[in-house]
């Protein structure tokens, strides 16, 4: 709780030097190479949090990593995370920017689960789609579960629609055992 408390308010001063230079969209693809290129990788995360590395080590390679590739504002941001020792909870920071980001842009994100990825085409007719429904702009982030068969599974905030092969077998054995009772 404490780390996500920590992460929230790293988050919010960043979003806020973002949106102050109206530059939301850079910032998150700053942020965004950062985690890809360094805090998707499990060991490099280990590294990062381990309090017994020394902060210099940690800051050599994070300059290595992606120093050339960020802005000099998102690497001074970075090394006083390493210095504040919250370096740790990168992944969270990036979390709540991107919320705060989306939420700021009016941006809602469409969590769709599929046994097979969606072709460009029908990804663009699924958000065309999503944009009628809900009068803003979409963005999708897919996810594959071959467990579900086939359809498509949605989440869009709170609502959840299941319209995979799998939950509909699911909705039929629930309707034929209450029906036989």
């Amino acid at each position: 709780m404490l780390n996500i408390q920590l992460a929230a308010k790293y988050a919010t001063a960043i979003f806020e030097i973002a949106r102050d230079e109206n530059n939301l969209d850079g910032y998150d693809k700053d942020l965004g190479k950062v985690r890809e290129d360094v805090f998707a990788i499990p060991e490099a995360v280990k590294f990062f949090q381990n309090p017994l590395i020394p902060q210099q080590a940690k800051k050599d390679l994070l300059t290595r990593a992606v120093g050339k590739e960020v802005s000099a504002t998102v690497m001074n941001f970075l090394m006083l995370l390493v210095d504040k020792k919250r370096i740790g909870v990168f992944n969270e920071i990036y979390d709540i920017f991107t919320n705060l980001k989306n939420k700021e842009q009016g941006v809602l994100i469409a969590d769709v689960t599929t046994a097979f990825p969606l072709s460009k085409k029908q990804q663009d007719a699924l958000i065309k789609k999503l944009t009628s429904l809900t009068g803003r702009k979409i963005k999708v982030r897919p996810h594959k579960d071959t467990s579900i068969i086939g359809g498509i599974i949605l989440k869009i905030g709170d609502k959840r629609i299941d319209g995979s092969a799998a939950g509909r077998l699911r909705a039929l054995k629930n309707s034929l055992s209450v029906n036989s009772i």
